[in-house]
């Protein structure tokens, strides 16, 4: 069961996969899904602090590196867009912050929400607060489109 657990976590703390894969993987393998959902937002969210203070000056400091420089011109111009979606204006960047991380799509979960947030030098307490509701609303949705299809798939 640990075992199943950890894996769980782990998956929800790849960047891209997230919660959106981490939540299916731990109910079709039988984890409880209140101890599957809990592991799976605490390992989304774990990397976030470190994304939000450190990922945006490792990027820039790796943009014009010979081998890893065009992944890195990638990762901040991914989070440029991100933010640049996110802006319709400051009073309303926060609530576009948690939608953006909450609708399960790949690449709008939480490290693209928090990469967006960095650079466009947003609140840390107020991004990750919007980044946390966008999780566990990404979580809500994740649990109930897999609990559906593990139904339909034992019918």
């Amino acid at each position: 069961m640990w075992k199943k657990c950890l894996i769980a976590f782990l998956i929800s703390m790849v960047p891209l996969i997230e919660i959106r894969g981490g939540i299916p993987i731990a109910l079709a393998t039988g984890v409880n899904p209140v101890l599957a959902y809990a592991i799976c937002i605490v390992g989304n969210m774990l990397p976030v602090p470190v994304i939000f203070f450190f990922a945006r000056k490792v990027l820039e400091w790796g943009k014009d590196k010979k081998y890893i420089g065009k992944f890195f011109t990638f990762c901040l111009e991914k989070g440029h867009k991100g933010g640049q979606k996110l802006l319709a204006g400051k009073k309303g960047a926060y609530i576009a912050l948690m939608l953006f991380v909450g609708i399960p799509l790949p690449g709008t979960g939480a490290w693209t929400g928090t990469l967006a947030a960095s650079i466009l030098d947003l609140d840390f307490k107020k991004s990750t607060a919007a980044v946390m509701c966008g999780v566990v609303l990404a979580g809500i949705i994740m649990g109930v489109l897999s609990m559906f299809g593990i139904n339909l798939l034992k019918s």
